[in-house]
């Protein structure tokens, strides 16, 4: 960038306005709320790496959400104080950032009350606050049993405070019977993951936490007939969330000025490009099998159907053993961050990773997750999790979700949740000297970055340049398409799951037991499913822009080192950062 257009903003955009008062009392106040929030979740915070409450476990009483909405409504009031022009640039983002949190979090306990309908909130608190003490060596085993204890002995009490608090005929039948489903998962932590460890105590710690154990399996089996007997019997909410509360959430989850209107517009394009584009890579690999097929110049649909189908039938052949699907992904790991250094492509860090079998308290919702350290945990293990397959799955319904995740599709897991993407991503965010940033990260801008490094491995030809693997990953970015049509077309307009079938098998080229799953994961959740087509609709973009204004000075290694540099903020803050422009506000 010519350097004197780089000193221009600071005249156009009043950068030299910063009053080092001014940001001081913000820096002050967001110190206060990282000292402070965390209190309000002593689960959370170990998750987060705060670990001061380490053997306190979550009051979810009314008293304890009035506590909170009073807290941030403080919060708010202490920002109404600031005068952001006045702010660093930095500051201007994190300003941006912490007020929509703050008025998002306030918006979930007064009008979206999940508190009250969601058993899932409180199933990943339970299972949560145990595996977030066991799953990182971040103190003494000792120590982190003596915790373990703690919150064991006071399950009876949080589990009590959610049967007062959950309303059956609020929680929608699909949240009540996978939270029947997960909330067993619980004993596998205590089964699997501390009593192998009780005998390492002295014998007054052991004969603690041996009864501890006693009464947290009481309390959960006592949670899990009251959810078996009394809340499933009785689910009667409706999942849809409905225009109104759909339209209020989607700027909390997306950070986006983006309409629901003009994303599914965006979406309804995008998916006939990307099928016209997918159509003429299986063309190709149609020929080579077949050289002497007449391709007609202006295809039917039907036909280009049946070429894309018959391009990914010969990636669904080729399949994973269905008992290996974790070591699978441990080779596609080496692969996949041998062909980022060969490529150059970007910097990769050093931080610890292993790929798990996911926890059974989690299970039901996704395929596979990552599980970064929380942002005041750095160095510590990150988590490549993916599920096993259901024990109670027949012959064809494993074969379909191996088609699903066959070998090319397992490599782009990879690309996703590791290498480059959410590990990568979010390793060198947590470095980030924003506390309240890394604490505060872009869901959108965190799996947007997951799905465009999927696009940018296999454009730079990953898998030894196979046209196969291209074609599996225009499916994957089918699926982020599809996501975002069905989160409001569910939600708002009432699709049916005939509607949503069709959508997902017929239009995405999706596997049965893929659109099964995504059919629950629609229903237990609401504006997630649009953070992967928004989030890499807007990387895209920011690579043009690049593209345009660096010239012969792109590369794809600073490009890339440049995005995630800056924390985990939505793309829009990255872009003003990185071509110092004027920082937008979020609603812009």
């Amino acid at each position: 960038m010519n350097s004197l257009l780089v000193c221009i903003p600071a005249l156009v955009f009043g950068f030299a306005d910063v009053d080092p008062a001014v940001d001081a009392r913000f820096e002050a106040i967001g110190k206060r709320y990282i000292e402070q929030f965390p209190a309000l979740s002593p689960a959370g915070a170990t998750v987060l790496g705060d670990h001061r409450y380490d053997g306190q476990l979550d009051d979810v009483s009314a008293q304890s959400r009035d506590k909170a909405v009073k807290f941030y409504s403080g919060v708010l009031a202490d920002l109404r104080g600031i005068d952001r022009a006045k702010l660093s640039r930095a500051n201007q983002v994190d300003f941006e950032i912490l007020e929509l949190s703050l008025r998002g979090d306030v918006w979930r306990l007064e009008t979206l009350q999940d508190w009250a309908w969601n058993p899932l909130v409180y199933t990943e608190l339970a299972g949560g606050s145990i595996y977030g003490l066991m799953a990182r060596e971040f103190a003494p085993l000792s120590k982190r049993l003596e915790h373990v204890a703690s919150r064991l002995e006071q399950f009876p009490r949080m589990l009590e405070q959610v049967r007062r608090t959950l309303v059956p005929k609020r929680v929608p039948p699909i949240h009540a019977t996978t939270a029947v489903q997960q909330n067993k998962g619980v004993l596998s932590i205590l089964a699997n993951m501390v009593e192998p460890n009780v005998g390492q105590l002295a014998p007054a710690e052991q004969q603690r936490l041996r009864q501890a154990l006693i009464t947290a399996r009481k309390a959960v089996d006592d949670h899990q007939k009251w959810l078996e007997t009394e809340l499933a019997p009785n689910a009667g909410g409706d999942f849809r969330l409905g225009a109104k509360l759909f339209d209020q959430k989607l700027p909390f989850t997306l950070q986006t000025p983006l309409s629901r209107q003009q994303i599914r517009d965006r979406a309804e394009s995008e998916l006939r490009r990307v099928r016209a584009e997918m159509y003429g890579i299986a063309k190709e690999v149609y020929r080579k099998k077949n050289p002497y097929t007449e391709f007609p110049a202006e295809p039917s649909k039907e036909f280009q159907q049946a070429i894309i189908r018959a391009g990914l039938e010969l990636a669904c052949k080729d399949v994973p053993p269905a008992d290996l699907l974790v070591e699978r992904a441990k080779e596609s790991l080496v692969e996949t961050a041998d062909f980022i250094r060969e490529k150059d492509l970007m910097t990769l860090p050093s931080d610890p990773l292993d790929i798990i079998i996911m926890p059974e308290f989690q299970r039901g919702v996704s395929t596979a997750y990552c599980d970064a350290p929380g942002a005041l945990d750095k160095g510590q293990k990150t988590f490549y999790a993916v599920a096993p397959l259901p024990t109670d799955w027949n012959a064809g319904q494993i074969e379909s979700y191996l088609r699903e995740y066959n070998t090319r599709s397992l490599h782009n897991l990879t690309v996703h949740e590791a290498m480059p993407g959410h590990y990568v991503q979010l390793v060198i965010s947590n470095r980030y000297p924003s506390t309240l940033r890394a604490v505060l990260s872009s869901g959108t801008f965190t799996e947007g970055w997951g799905c465009y490094a999927e696009q940018m491995m296999a454009n730079e030809g990953y898998f030894h340049g196979d046209p196969l693997m291209l074609l599996v990953q225009r499916k994957w970015y089918l699926r982020a398409i599809a996501n975002s049509i069905l989160d409001q077309a569910i939600h708002v307009d009432g699709m049916n799951r005939d509607e949503a079938n069709k959508l997902m098998i017929e239009e995405t080229f999706q596997e049965e037991r893929e659109a099964a799953g995504k059919w629950v994961r629609a229903q237990l959740t609401s504006t997630q499913l649009s953070t992967y087509f928004v989030g890499v609709q807007e990387h895209l973009d920011l690579r043009r822009d690049a593209e345009g204004r660096w010239g012969k000075e792109f590369t794809k290694r600073r490009y890339h080192d440049q995005v995630v540099s800056f924390g985990s903020p939505p793309v829009r803050f990255v872009r003003a950062l990185m071509f110092d422009l004027e920082i937008p506000r979020i609603g812009e």
